[in-house]
């Protein structure tokens, strides 16, 4: 998943297309001003010929005058359609941007607990930063540049074919060598970019790692280790960039060069014409003008290579992560999901984690509002089971039903709804204790925030903070303790009312008075509810209706006799 992306070809620009297609009317209209502006820009060498052999060369006043003014109109006209062309241009690409930033967002969303277990957080975090970034600057600036020095050479080219064809056989001559150097440099830039990619995203991930695991580093004094590593990875990264720096260089000198070549030939074969007659002075100006405006256009396409080489890679890079298909796809027409009023069941269900199968063939019934508990040894299956509930994976046979519905057959935010997971180490934002309990319910009323907090047994927690509810989490919560975290999370998940509620290991740093009272909140704030705990605490199991104990991929329904206090 992590390997690197093969060098794409152009016609990645392709893929665009759907991100374009609601777009595609402004920017034909877009085009349709850019030709209009480049008509103007053309126009101002043939005024320059009609200034000198119509006006100078005649002795003609009132022509110079008509001629200076015709001048002013272009150059105005032309700078108020470029302008506008250009803020059109910004703003719609900018508008394509965000949409592909989110249908990224939304696919990544989609993609299952093992993708992310997989892929390395810094290279992820490149993806959809750097890369979309640079293809937004590019959208932005650089395809707009393209289009309106494309436009001007075509432009450009058609002028001095018509002023003087053999002048224009002189002076592109050398251009197929020039474009010939450009081509192997633009290649040898699309690899360096791609290098550039790798070194950045390895770094990334590196101080990813270090960052996470700093606790670690400072327990093993392993500080100097890590800046040796952060020194290698860096080395590598600056020795690519300094290889691209060159070859981005010669990419625009080389070719720059050889153009800059045939324009003196221009001025010799065209400056023995008017020696000999057969050219005015006037079209001889105007030329040489409309062959130094080549050389613009052509310099900047070429100085535009790493910026489409760097595009190009972002492109391949985001859509690789496009192309990374969900394990778990919504059905076409699913099923609305009501309250949830009969027994949980799985039948014949077969899941596996690489070639070991986690759960085999296994069947259970969970009644509508029982506690159950799911014991098992470490890696027995117990979490695996948990997701499969809330369908953040499918088995890879049999059924897993609520309310004798197939749980592919709902609908994955009406399922996800009514059946709730809070994880064994939930995850907190950088927000206020109470910013974190209503992410569940962003339109929840503070009493309400405040009643799930009780249930969840934060009260005395609360009342030593000076800010209360107010309080900071930290970054991932690491403010708190872990106790302190995985209440706050099940205070998340009551406010959102479930009618099953799936708790991994919710009471593992808690000690047994405080673990006993958040299990008496629990069944206070959801009577009706199903409650599913995973844990390893047998007292914690006592207190449950039922208890699936799960051993070497089977399991086994135990009904227990208890009183819930």
């Amino acid at each position: 998943m992590n390997q690197a992306p093969k060098i794409a070809p152009w016609s990645t620009y392709k893929r665009l297309w759907p991100w374009l297609k609601p777009y595609a009317p402004r920017l034909i209209l877009v085009l349709l001003g850019s030709l209009v502006a480049t008509g103007l820009n053309l126009a101002q060498p043939w005024i320059s010929k009609l200034m000198i052999d119509e006006a100078l060369m005649k002795r003609d006043w009132d022509m110079l005058v008509k001629i200076a003014a015709l001048m002013m109109g272009a150059t105005v006209g032309g700078f108020a359609v470029n302008a506008l062309v250009s803020y059109r241009y910004v703003s719609l690409s900018a508008q394509m941007l965000f949409d592909m930033r989110v249908g990224l967002l939304r696919h990544l969303q989609r993609l299952s607990p093992r993708f992310y277990g997989s892929f390395r957080l810094g290279d992820l975090m490149s993806r959809l930063n750097s890369d979309v970034s640079d293809v937004q600057r590019v959208a932005g600036d650089t395809l707009l540049s393209v289009l309106s020095n494309v436009l001007f050479f075509t432009g450009s080219v058609g002028m001095m074919l018509w002023l003087d064809w053999k002048l224009f056989l002189v002076g592109m001559v050398l251009v197929p060598f020039a474009v010939m150097s450009f081509l192997h440099f633009q290649r040898r830039m699309t690899d360096l970019t791609r290098q550039m990619r790798e070194r950045g995203a390895d770094i990334g991930s590196m101080l990813a790692d270090t960052i996470l695991g700093m606790r670690t580093v400072n327990a093993l004094g392993a500080e100097e280790h890590e800046a040796n590593r952060f020194a290698t990875a860096n080395s590598g990264f600056v020795a690519t960039m300094l290889r691209m720096q060159t070859t981005s260089y010669l990419t625009g000198a080389l070719p720059g060069t050889i153009v800059t070549a045939s324009s003196a030939a221009v001025i010799l074969y065209g400056g023995k014409q008017i020696i000999d007659g057969t050219m005015t002075i006037g079209a001889l100006v105007a030329f040489i003008t409309y062959h130094g405006r080549l050389l613009g256009p052509v310099q900047a396409l070429m100085g535009l290579t790493a910026s489409l080489a760097t595009a190009r890679v972002a492109l391949a890079r985001i859509f690789e992560l496009f192309d990374t298909a969900p394990e778990v796809v919504e059905a076409a027409k699913p099923w609305p999901l009501p309250l949830i009023s009969r027994e949980i069941r799985l039948e014949n269900v077969t899941m596996h984690h690489g070639r070991e199968p986690v759960l085999e063939n296994a069947s259970l019934s969970i009644p509508a509002g029982s506690l159950t508990a799911i014991l098992g040894a470490s890696g027995a299956g117990k979490s695996t089971l948990a997701d499969l509930l809330v369908r953040l994976c499918d088995p890879v046979a049999g059924r897993v039903l609520i309310d004798d519905m197939d749980l592919r057959d709902l609908s994955l935010a009406d399922l996800r709804s009514r059946v709730l997971l809070v994880d064994q180490a939930p995850f907190l934002f950088n927000a206020s204790i109470a910013g974190n309990i209503a992410f569940a319910r962003p339109d929840a009323m503070p009493h309400e925030i405040a009643a799930a907090a009780c249930a969840a047994g934060l009260e005395p927690l609360l009342g030593r903070l000076p800010e209360g509810m107010a309080t900071r989490t930290g970054e991932r919560g690491l403010a708190l303790s872990a106790g302190e975290r995985h209440r706050i999370a099940i205070a998340r998940a009551l406010l959102r009312q479930p009618d099953v509620l799936i708790l991994d290991e919710p009471t593992a740093a808690l000690d047994e008075e405080t673990e006993r009272m958040v299990a008496l909140g629990l069944r206070r704030a959801l009577p009706q509810a199903t409650l599913i705990v995973i844990t390893h605490k047998p007292a914690l199991a006592e207190m449950a209706d039922h208890v699936i104990r799960i051993e070497r991929g089977t399991v086994r329904l135990e009904p227990q006799v208890t009183a819930h206090g």
